[in-house]
């Protein structure tokens, strides 16, 4: 088990820290709306405010017409392709896909055959990490949580690197591609590691077969005995070229995007994006759902059942049952209205799997979900608002068809999205030229400096 460390700092003192610091750290809501604040750096209607141009991808999920926002059908691309004609392409000619999205997205044009196969010859070489770096970095450092552990050894990374610091494109895109192979490897052996020392359990670091794609190099990492079948490695392919991007505004490639603009080095900028999609908000939302299901079903006799779901689902806006928070997690998007096609390509292809590995209960309890969520959240709140099922729902059922361990539901997440943050770091450092400095409005009034021996205790 590993050693905890125990803080030096006192409850009791951190108590009456959090009082002073209460006290001041206060901005009333009505002084957003005073100085047109746009919080979350949305409008008022809800759309996030512009704050660049991008070629890589395209989120659509509404219109605007004569300043009102109408829903559409959601609508994915990938630099201009639709995402349902690429996975339907890969699906018809029964060939993984992932390799194929890092090319267009890093350099905007679908590969020929023969840049395919050049890209997946350095990415197998690239797998591996440096030498000792498994046991130094990270047995040695054990986490629960593998988003930190893989955050941290991003970081690691740069003291491997022999030129860390030039941000030259040829230099960031050699730092891409290696980043962007090894995010499997550091995943797996955090995750081995983290079975050993928190689990009890054994330990399993399998040699690099050079041959496999991305997405059955995973599940060869992950499972004892290696074996997986060709339909499993394809689901888990799909999930990785839907994952893969979603535009410049989402958190974690925003965040990367403004630590670009500063000049730093890519193993910061990309370790930011990892932060940000650990979030609950983001990308650390499938945990939340596959909690939200787990009590669903133990909770009522039959969560099949429409009517008993939908009772329930009340009771969760209602702030009467789940964790309290009156979210329905899984379902709703900041963009998509009548339908995420990222949820639908997922949904499409995980029920022939889902259902012959057992899980078709599951599965129809996701569908009463999505179905009957619009309903009644127009019955409690008594708004007719147009939502959908995000990919957030379905994501999480297909990693445990799949037999991954909810540990990785969110690594894997960043193991896919790493390919976009690296293609908008290259577009942000090849186009953008200036530091990202929004403003941010003072509403501290105006004080005398006190000498410090007449300071009392306020």
């Amino acid at each position: 088990m590993a050693a905890n460390y125990i803080s030096p700092i006192s409850m009791d003192a951190l108590s009456s820290l959090c009082s002073e610091l209460d006290k001041n750290n206060s901005i009333k809501k009505t002084d957003y709306e005073k100085y047109h604040v746009k919080r979350g750096l949305r409008n008022s209607d809800g759309t996030g405010v512009m704050a660049g141009l991008t070629r890589i991808c395209s989120v659509e999920g509404y219109y605007i017409l004569d300043g009102e926002r109408i829903p559409k059908e959601g609508k994915l691309s990938y630099r201009g392709y639709d995402i349902n004609d690429i996975v339907s392409a890969c699906i018809k000619d029964d060939r993984f896909g992932f390799e194929e999205v890092a090319w267009l997205l890093l350099f905007g044009e679908l590969p020929t055959e023969q840049q395919l196969i050049s890209l997946r010859e350095v990415i197998a070489e690239c797998r591996a990490l440096p030498d000792e770096f498994v046991e130094d970095m990270i047995m040695k450092n054990p986490s629960k949580d593998i988003m930190n552990k893989m955050a941290r050894c991003v970081m690691m990374l740069y003291s491997f690197d022999e030129n860390p610091d030039d941000i030259s494109i040829p230099n960031v895109l050699r730092q891409s591609l290696q980043l962007i192979a090894q995010m499997p490897t550091i995943m797996n052996s955090a995750y081995q590691v983290k079975r050993r020392a928190f689990y009890n359990k054994t330990m399993f670091l399998h040699p690099i077969r050079k041959e496999q794609a991305t997405a059955e190099y995973i599940l060869n990492q992950l499972r004892p005995d290696r074996k997986f079948t060709h339909d499993e490695a394809r689901l888990l392919d799909i999930c990785l070229m839907l994952h893969a991007d979603h535009g410049g505004g989402n958190n974690s490639t925003f965040s990367t995007r403004v630590l670009t603009s500063s000049g730093t080095d890519t193993y910061s900028a990309i370790t930011a994006g990892i932060g940000s999609l650990k979030g609950p908000r983001h990308g650390g939302a499938n945990l939340r759902v596959s909690a939200q299901m787990r009590e669903i079903m133990e909770v009522l006799p039959d969560s099949t059942d429409p009517s008993q779901v939908k009772d329930y689902l009340v009771k969760i806006l209602n702030k009467e049952a789940g964790d309290k928070s009156g979210l329905i997690y899984g379902m709703g998007h900041a963009v998509y209205t009548k339908s995420d096609p990222r949820a639908v390509i997922l949904k499409e292809n995980a029920r022939k799997l889902a259902y012959e590995k057992g899980f078709e209960k599951e599965f129809k309890t996701l569908e009463n979900i999505e179905f009957l969520t619009p309903q009644v959240f127009n019955e409690v709140k008594g708004v007719d608002k147009v939502m959908c099922a995000n990919v957030d729902l379905y994501s999480g059922l297909v990693y445990k068809v799949l037999g991954i361990p909810e540990d990785l539901y969110t690594p894997l997440f960043a193991t896919a999205r790493i390919t976009g943050w690296c293609a908008h770091r290259l577009e942000e450092l090849s186009s953008g030229g200036k530091i990202m400095r929004p403003a941010y409005k003072s509403v501290s009034h105006t004080k005398k400096f006190v000498d410090i021996s007449q300071r009392k205790e306020k």
